[in-house]
């Protein structure tokens, strides 16, 4: 069966209308980021131990043999010449996220992740290991023992996996040794980055701001920043950023569609709109019969058998019943009920939406993934 997709833009002589955004209301916290106030990531190599024979081998992964003679001799016990068969071992790196203002002993939670040809690290516990930074600094230590969500299941003919038993947690795993020194409190200015750069809403964060302190403290330096002048306004700037983070802010949302083609999800905002357009869905279906006939000679005559050919096309087309006129401006709801009218599917709808931008009647943004 073959299927067409006709788009006619319809063109009115009238007024540009524009439509306001969506409006959310949610705190200043939940939309801005203040500089200078970051996670670190943290990274480490070790070894994870007491694995029921689903460790590294050593053939595969000779560099786990390494680490393990390392470790003992560590210890005071000489495996100089020694066969080791660490089935029960694997190598891993250990991940981490440092957060701002963490101190000597708070915790924070691992990941950790083979590296070798290990099957699965559950009953595995991570040896300790240091946790080091970008400038290959150790900021903290972590061990204990492994939560794994993954499962591995073999037998002698069938072996069945879900998740990824290769990969695991270590809530609380970490113990933060080395902090990062950083005086916040001698700030005379902070520096508010929005997380989805708006010039409406940066600008509505600078009123809220000098609305709450009546005065001029904030200023808009661009669509992505607002900075903040601490001098003038009591308190220390821990204080100030306590107050304000909490400041309700109606953050404007633009109109968008997002179409992911691998999952075939459509994703639709509130404000989308179009112009008047006409959507032409036609079925053309071909059906082609070979129903060959065959001939046979007369009774005790020498002729052959023959195969006669017989063809039959036929070829069917829907009438209008599947073309739908959309008016000016028209909602979200009324765009999904106009697509389901006409039967199609999801990819057919992707399709239909990325038409319409390309004919200028869809009035938002369109992000293809």
């Amino acid at each position: 069966m073959l299927r067409k997709l006709i788009l006619l833009a319809g063109f009115c002589l009238c007024a540009l209308t524009q439509t306001p955004a969506t409006e959310a209301q949610t705190r200043l916290r939940d939309v801005v980021d203040v500089e200078g106030v970051r996670q670190n990531d943290l990274i480490g190599y070790g070894i994870v131990v007491g694995l029921n024979g689903t460790g590294d081998t050593v053939r595969n992964s000779p560099y786990t043999e390494d680490t393990l003679t390392y470790m003992l001799e560590r210890l005071g016990v000489n495996v100089q010449g020694e066969d080791i068969k660490p089935n029960n071992a694997a190598a891993v790196l250990v991940t981490a996220t440092l957060p701002s203002f963490a101190r000597n002993g708070s915790t924070i939670d691992v990941s950790v992740s083979s590296i070798g040809d290990a099957k699965s690290l559950e009953g595995g516990t991570l040896i300790l290991t240091p946790l080091k930074g970008a400038d290959n600094e150790v900021y903290a230590v972590s061990q204990g023992s492994i939560i794994v969500s993954g499962l591995d299941v073999q037998a002698q003919a069938a072996r069945e996996t879900r998740g990824t038993p290769t990969t695991g947690a270590i809530p609380n795993g970490a113990r933060v040794e080395r902090e990062i020194s950083y005086d916040f409190n001698r700030r005379e200015s902070l520096v508010l980055a929005l997380r989805d750069p708006d010039f409406t809403t940066a600008a509505r964060i600078e009123d809220a701001i000098n609305g709450a302190y009546g005065a001029q403290v904030a200023f808009m330096r661009d669509p992505g920043t607002v900075d903040l002048d601490l001098r003038g306004i009591q308190g220390s700037p821990s204080r100030i950023l306590a107050d304000i983070e909490n400041l309700p802010v109606s953050v404007s949302v633009p109109a968008r569609i997002v179409i992911d083609e691998k999952s075939g999800t459509i994703v639709l905002g509130e404000d989308v709109t179009i112009s008047k357009v006409a959507i032409a869905q036609g079925n053309i279906s071909i059906k082609v019969v070979e129903s060959p006939v065959v001939s046979q000679p007369n009774p005790f005559a020498s002729g052959e058998s023959i195969t006669l050919p017989r063809s039959s096309i036929t070829i069917g087309q829907t009438g209008s019943k599947n073309i739908a006129m959309l008016e000016p401006n028209v909602t979200l709801s009324e765009l999904i009920s106009g697509l389901n009218a006409l039967g199609v599917t999801p990819q057919e709808t992707a399709d239909i939406i990325r038409t319409m931008k390309a004919a200028g009647a869809l009035h938002a943004d369109l992000i293809i993934r």
